[in-house]
């Protein structure tokens, strides 16, 4: 049995870099795979968020799950989910049957991104708290940034089928493994609380709402960059696919790791009694930083890729700032019987006004401008500006009552 704290986090910790290599293999192999389904940017676009279909219908009800039951099993089985459903997604042959298969995916993400936190805040010390969120968080880049450059060698030399097959398989093991912890010790028990008394304690939070509205404009920037960034390296600065999807890869964990532990290590540093106040401002700073530098990165001329990567490098590391500290305002800014309820909550609402929605709008607009993926990425830096200001404002609202 797993008791170890140390051990839970790095159970944990690897889960979550399978999840973002799995989500990011589509982006890697998107522009190949078009080509052999026949799809349109607009269906493209669909592709990369029709995992975010299943993760709306069945994070609402984990996160419920969760703040009533077993948490390992919850995640064991949806880890089972998503792995069978990546392997699944190579034998694809229609854009229907990969619509459905990619949604499938987002059903072991919901189990796994809504509980996981919680089961982490149970057993990580509150001093340490900001340091070990930005190590589990530390996952997403890495994992992302191995999903680009995998996905990019696999397609080259096995094709783009045999990507999604390979990358199905070590996931397994690792779903098998959380079964074996040992729960932690809930902070309160929440059989009594009901639905309706979860839902208010959210709203009862300002905080914790504009923090949200923040973060679903974030995840809406950050998805549409994550889906069309290597077709844009592909397309308009001529690169080979498959060393766009490794230099971009390189940039994704390279900013990523070292921002999530900036702002880790930022947040606990950060002078301010009121640690979630301290956590969203640091947010908000960060973010407002990466503003024009991800535009820039968009309007950098054809025979200047380097200015693409040096911006973009910039505004990812602003982006990934904010990872850790956003989440500590997600767990601390609600009441604790509500935090499962809360992380999910906050998950249904980035994905489904988020990525959800600029993925395939992107594509739609790339589209209608005649292939001009670049400008219709321009609506990306705009969702960073509303993101920094939603963000100030959660840093001046009160927390839950009571």
């Amino acid at each position: 049995m797993i008791k170890s704290s140390a051990a839970i986090v790095t159970l944990l910790t690897g889960l979550n870099f399978l999840n973002y290599l799995d989500r990011q293999l589509i982006a890697a192999v998107l522009p190949h795979l078009q080509q052999d389904l026949r799809l349109n940017d607009t269906q493209g676009g669909w592709l990369g968020s029709a995992f975010l279909l299943g993760y709306m219908v069945t994070s609402p009800l984990f996160g419920w799950l969760g703040d009533r039951m077993s948490r390992k099993g919850l995640i064991a089985l949806g880890v089972l989910v998503w792995c069978g459903a990546t392997a699944g997604s190579g034998w694809m042959k229609t854009f229907a049957g990969m619509m459905v298969i990619r949604g499938m995916v987002g059903i072991g993400e919901a189990s796994y991104a809504a509980l996981s936190p919680t089961i982490l805040d149970d057993v990580i010390p509150s001093s340490w708290k900001n340091r070990i969120l930005a190590i589990f968080y530390a996952a997403i880049p890495v994992g992302s940034a191995l999903g680009f450059v995998l996905g990019g060698v696999l397609d080259k030399h096995y094709g783009w089928r045999n990507a999604f097959f390979i990358a199905g398989g070590p996931g397994v093991l690792l779903a098998f493994a959380c079964l074996l912890i040992v729960e932690p010790e809930r902070k309160l028990r929440p059989e009594a609380m009901t639905t309706r008394g979860a839902l208010d304690g959210l709203w009862s939070s300002e905080r914790y709402v504009w923090a949200v509205l923040g973060f679903v404009a974030q995840t809406f920037a950050l998805g549409g960059f994550s889906q069309w960034a290597p077709k844009l390296l592909h397309q308009k600065f001529h690169l080979e696919l498959h060393t766009a999807d490794f230099y971009f890869g390189v940039l994704v964990v390279t900013t990523g790791f070292g921002g999530t532990f900036l702002g880790g290590f930022w947040a606990d540093r950060a002078l301010g009694e009121d640690r979630t106040q301290v956590a969203i401002r640091v947010c908000a700073l960060s973010t407002a930083a990466a503003v024009p530098v991800a535009l820039l990165s968009l309007l950098a001329p054809p025979g200047a890729p380097w200015l693409f990567f040096g911006a973009m490098g910039l505004a990812q590391l602003g982006i990934f700032v904010s990872m850790s500290p956003f989440n500590t305002v997600v767990l601390g800014a609600v009441p604790p019987e509500t935090r499962a309820t809360a992380m999910a909550a906050s998950i249904f609402a980035g994905h489904m006004l988020g990525d959800l929605i600029s993925m395939p709008l992107v594509g739609y607009l790339s589209d209608r401008m005649g292939g001009n993926l670049a400008g219709a990425m321009l609506i990306l830096p705009a969702a960073l500006l509303v993101n920094a200001i939603a963000w100030f404002v959660s840093s001046r609202r009160p927390a839950h009552v009571g």
